[in-house]
């Protein structure tokens, strides 16, 4: 996934979950903040940024807010960014075989899933989530309550009785990570309920993204770590 005209800024103050103040070019600018999570250990004061500029005078604000350094690691925000390489990786990775159809933000039940997939043999739900929380190297979701995110875990263990074969992807917005690990200091019943369906078949996976400051692609898949030990997997 490429971004055009992306620029250099430094992040100042984030008044609310949908704007922030930076400073670009030697101005003080607002920014759109593609990411209602909570991000405080991302977006600090000062921090390095870059967003997106737009030239477009119906638009609120003239930048989008990409991605941030944190310490050396450049960890991409944009919320919209890991539905996007995911569905380029499924496109040219192989990890479905014989594909048929790919349909994005499809209604199931009371949900509305990432992908409906469909191949050759099989029916797929896949629920993508994306990850920016990382401390000392261990990556956590969600890093705010979600009882959307909770539902969706609910509703993909219901259809595996229904035929599907069903998924969630967490997609780790940043590299060089150690594993993934559900973050139940700050939601135990999403936590709780990713390990049931574990346990009722659910398949569930965690990959890494290579970021620059215009792109993010998905590179690797990390280990995830439901309770107590990890399980592994290899591209």
């Amino acid at each position: 996934m490429i971004y055009n005209n992306i620029k250099k800024a430094k992040f100042i103050n984030r008044p609310n979950r949908f704007i922030a103040n930076i400073e670009i070019g030697g101005k003080n600018e607002v920014c759109h903040v593609k990411n209602t999570g909570r991000c405080k250990e991302i977006l600090t004061n000062e921090a390095t940024v870059f967003v997106q500029e737009f030239d477009n005078p119906k638009r609120k604000t003239k930048f989008d807010l990409i991605s941030a350094y944190k310490g050396s690691a450049l960890i991409n925000i944009d919320s919209q960014a890991p539905n996007k390489v995911f569905h380029e990786w499924i496109l040219n990775s192989g990890f479905f075989e014989d594909i048929t159809l790919i349909k994005p933000e499809y209604k199931y039940k009371n949900s509305r899933f990432d992908f409906y997939i469909e191949t050759l043999k099989k029916k797929i739900l896949v629920e993508v989530k994306g990850v920016t929380l990382e401390e000392n190297g261990i990556v956590k979701f969600p890093d705010a309550p979600t009882l959307r995110g909770l539902k969706h875990i609910n509703e993909l263990i219901s259809s595996i009785e229904d035929g599907y074969e069903s998924y969630v992807f967490f997609v780790i917005q940043m590299k060089g990570v150690l594993y993934f690990t559900p973050n139940f200091e700050t939601h135990k019943d999403f936590g709780d309920a990713l390990i049931l369906a574990k346990k009722m078949g659910v398949k569930i996976f965690a990959v890494d993204c290579e970021v620059t400051e215009n792109s993010i692609e998905v590179i690797n898949f990390v280990d995830v770590k439901l309770k107590h030990a990890p399980t592994y997997h290899n591209l």
